[in-house]
């Protein structure tokens, strides 16, 4: 019922930026949260960034102050701006919304993913 598509991913430069953006389409009357996780090859998938309707964010301190997240509630849409890029940054970068309510009757009780973009930051 809900679809989310992620764009910006690639392959960059330690040191440069990227900005993904994800946007969510389908029956939805609201998202609680929308947010960004990664996950890196061996490791579980993680919490880069989060951002309720309301505009309270949650950044991950391994981002903080490189990451910023942002979200445009009419547009159900998502976006995070990364900037000094590290190798260790390299991930598939999976969009999240959280709390979806499909009609104004129902609980905000639904979870979906997006399929996931890869970042890669290498020289």
């Amino acid at each position: 019922q809900v679809q989310l598509v992620e764009s910006g991913g690639g392959l960059v430069q330690p040191g440069g930026s990227l900005r993904l953006s994800c946007a969510a389409s389908g029956t939805i009357f609201s998202i609680h949260a929308m947010g960004w996780y990664r996950q890196a090859p061996g490791k579980q998938r993680e919490l880069v960034a989060a951002i309720t309707s309301d505009g309270t964010t949650n950044v991950a301190d391994s981002v903080k102050g490189r990451c910023t997240i942002s979200r445009d509630n009419a547009k159900n849409t998502v976006y995070l701006q990364m900037n000094s890029l590290k190798p260790e940054d390299t991930a598939v970068y999976y969009c999240n919304a959280d709390g979806v309510r499909h009609y104004w009757w129902t609980n905000p009780a639904h979870d979906y993913w997006g399929q996931g973009t890869q970042v890669t930051v290498s020289s």
